[in-house]
């Protein structure tokens, strides 16, 4: 079968699964404080859905996944979903993107299940900074998630710290000796418009080159690895004695859409072309009407050709979605 390339020319491969819109913290630039409207139950894609949906884009090039939320982890027997997309052939990477909150009971469980890759949101290395962020407590549970995490076997840990102007300066040095220190790769996102108070403004940005400056500066410089993965969202750098890694997702400032493979299907099974999109596809009706293969097959292709060139962030065009992260997928 052709391969899913947009009218731009991208190939994509990755494919990222959001399992829940549930979370058990409430980040302010994902989601509200309070009275939170969830999906029902009922709406959420079975793993067995997901496992169909899966072995039809394995065909059309897809070989990468990612689970998301939401917290992934708050899904019940999330191992048994890994378990099955893990074993499907031609699938050769699947990640997961979690808070860590509840990492250090299920980390063993889900490296036995054939996860590979994980990234733990963490924007904080001070308790009270991560209470103020995550609106709750348990960032030493996050933290015990991350040494579980490496004691099950995942190497490296990567950490994904939410880079924002007003609130996260003063964590980055101590990031920065966190990679060194623990073996974990620190990736800092810039802040992105996906709040649920739809409260971004771009002077609250902390951009990537401050941040690679800062670092530089208050512990040793930062430089580029040699070799980077030109479709990665994030440019790897690390110290310049070779102890440290860091990773900068400039999604603001240097926008890499034009080197995009991935696409989303959320947990009510709607597919999104872009983190961005303001059009969805309809996955689960089809699924659940038991849509033949050929027409699922088509419903992606269509979606993926809708493709936009960017997402506009940088423009007076840009049109924040009415989805907020936490139901979107991460």
């Amino acid at each position: 079968m052709q391969p899913l390339i947009d009218s731009f020319g991208r190939t994509h491969n990755n494919l990222r699964i959001s399992v829940t819109d549930r979370c058990n913290i409430r980040c302010f630039y994902c989601m509200p404080a309070e009275n939170v409207e969830f999906m029902p139950r009922a709406d959420l894609l079975s793993f067995e859905e997901i496992e169909r949906f899966v072995r039809l884009m394995v065909p059309l090039g897809v070989d990468k996944l990612r689970l998301t939320g939401g917290e992934p982890l708050v899904r019940r027997d999330l191992p048994v979903l890994v378990e099955k997309l893990a074993s499907i052939d031609g699938i050769r990477d699947v990640g997961l993107t979690t808070n860590g909150i509840l990492l250090a009971e299920q980390a063993e469980s889900l490296y036995g299940a054939g996860l590979r890759r994980l990234n733990v949101s963490l924007d904080a290395l001070d308790a009270d900074k991560f209470r103020e962020i995550t609106r709750r407590d348990g960032y030493e549970k996050v933290i015990a998630g991350i040494h579980a995490a490496q004691d099950a076997g995942f190497d490296p840990v990567k950490i994904n710290a939410v880079a924002i102007r007003g609130i996260t300066e003063s964590e980055l040095v101590g990031f920065g000796h966190f990679a060194r220190e623990t073996g974990c790769e620190v990736r800092f996102i810039e802040y992105m418009p996906l709040d649920a108070d739809a409260a971004w403004e771009r002077d609250k940005v902390l951009f990537a080159e401050e941040i690679i400056d800062t670092l530089s500066q208050e512990i040793r410089p930062l430089v580029p690895l040699a070799t980077q993965d030109s479709r990665a969202p994030a440019t790897a750098y690390e110290f310049d004695d070779g102890i440290g890694r860091i990773g900068l997702i400039a999604s603001v400032s240097r926008p890499f859409c034009m080197s995009c493979n991935r696409f989303r299907l959320t947990a009510d099974g709607k597919l999104r072309n872009c983190l961005f999109s303001l059009e969805e596809t309809d996955i689960k009706s089809l699924l659940r009407g038991h849509a033949p293969d050929g027409d699922i097959i088509q419903a992606v292709r269509g979606s993926i050709a809708a493709k936009k060139e960017g997402h506009e962030i940088n423009t007076a065009r840009f049109i924040q979605p009415a989805r907020p992260m936490h139901s979107i997928g991460g």
